[in-house]
């Protein structure tokens, strides 16, 4: 009998874990921060569009077209060499960005992005600072997972097409989005993990002097910031030892459901920080969207208040008491917390609140949870065994 509930004990947990999609709020906000990286990407460089990936350009066509075939990759840039062609991938491609950005297209739509992102990082690499081979990576996890639920301009085209597929291939929807979550976060802790034990090996990281080097640099120099920071020996100390610490021990916090999300906001905290101090800006939000799957319960929280200050705001706009009515005592239609009685409907709800009623049961309570985040869970994930 115990050895029957031991056997069955791990088969319900594999069931609960595939039947409740876990962070669909975090892959949201992931998925959006990525199409803003990447449609200001082509914003900042819409004046210089035709110098830097035009035919006749910095880089001229037949010489980025001779480097493609040595690199053995492709970009939509070299099937033509007039300059009109190169305008229409470019519109296109912010076009795009913008789409995944305000959650149009689903799935089908951040694959041709994946096409274009990689197109346009091809035709002039010299503008690129990290935060692209994370992208390259994290987008095709992201197709995975249930990313345009949450956040997202919804037509309903997509729900509707989805109840026409079989039961069996609609079943692994769930599976497959939990996969995509976990490869997410094995992702973010192996780049952690592997720059904090690279850092390690480094002469000027193991005496705490690195962070001088690095901001000396003209290319990573803030105007009258970086001089500040440089020039203090305790804060040159605190913070090359600091950064190589949490990079290194990053992917133990987040083995640890409580210390997570603080674990993620630590992270975001450096980035940003980067951002600001090295002008990193694409890396650093890169590496931020990847940190939002860890805070999906944070971000439900937000919005909701978000909601309820709106609310107030516009009681006050309209005149409207605390509970919806307006000052002669008289309910305005939709406003009221009953039923108007001219219609017989329900008042309207919030589009936040028409998105989230769908949700499973228990499902606000497991959004911060990311799953196979268990050791023996990600050890099996990484092919590393304790």
């Amino acid at each position: 009998m115990k050895a029957g509930k031991l056997l069955s004990s791990p088969f319900s947990a594999l069931d609960d874990w595939s039947s409740r999609p876990v962070s669909v709020l975090g892959v949201s906000a992931a998925r959006a921060l990525l199409g803003f990286v990447c449609f200001m990407y082509y914003v900042s460089q819409y004046s210089d569009r035709r110098y830097l990936f035009g035919p006749d350009g910095v880089l001229p066509h037949d010489e980025f077209v001779d480097q493609l075939h040595a690199s053995g990759t492709f970009s939509l840039y070299s099937w033509s060499s007039a300059p009109l062609w190169s305008d229409l991938v470019f519109h296109a491609g912010a076009l795009i960005a913008l789409a995944v950005m305000l959650g149009i297209g689903g799935r089908c739509g951040l694959a041709v992005h994946w096409v274009f992102l990689w197109s346009i990082y091809q035709r002039q690499t010299v503008l690129l600072d990290g935060g692209e081979n994370l992208a390259y990576l994290v987008i095709p996890m992201l197709m995975l997972t249930r990313c345009y639920d949450r956040l997202a301009c919804s037509t309903g085209t997509a729900r509707r097409l989805a109840r026409r597929l079989p039961g069996g291939v609609r079943a692994v929807s769930t599976p497959l989005h939990n996969l995509g979550v976990v490869a997410i976060g094995v992702q973010i802790c192996l780049v952690y993990m592997v720059s904090g034990l690279y850092k390690v090996q480094g002469q000027v990281w193991q005496d705490g002097t690195a962070l001088f080097y690095i901001l000396r640099l003209p290319e990573f120099t803030l105007p009258g910031v970086s001089e500040y920071v440089y020039g203090s020996d305790t804060l040159v100390y605190a913070a090359t030892y600091s950064s190589v610490l949490f990079q290194v021990y990053f992917p133990l916090g987040i083995l640890v459901r409580r210390v997570r999300p603080w674990a993620a906001l630590v992270s975001i905290g450096f980035h940003l920080s980067i951002a600001v101090l090295m002008g990193l800006t694409s890396f650093a939000l890169t590496m931020v969207a990847c940190d939002l799957i860890f805070l999906s319960g944070g971000i439900e929280r937000t919005l909701t208040l978000a909601r309820r200050a709106r609310r107030r705001v516009m009681r006050r706009w309209t005149g409207s008491g605390p509970g919806g009515n307006d000052p002669g005592g008289k309910d305005a239609p939709g406003t009221s917390g009953t039923p108007d009685s001219d219609t017989g409907d329900a008042p309207p709800h919030d589009e936040l609140d028409k998105v989230t009623a769908g949700l499973p049961s228990g499902e606000r309570a497991r959004e911060d949870e990311v799953p196979g985040t268990h050791p023996a869970a990600v050890g099996k994930a990484t092919g590393v065994q304790r």
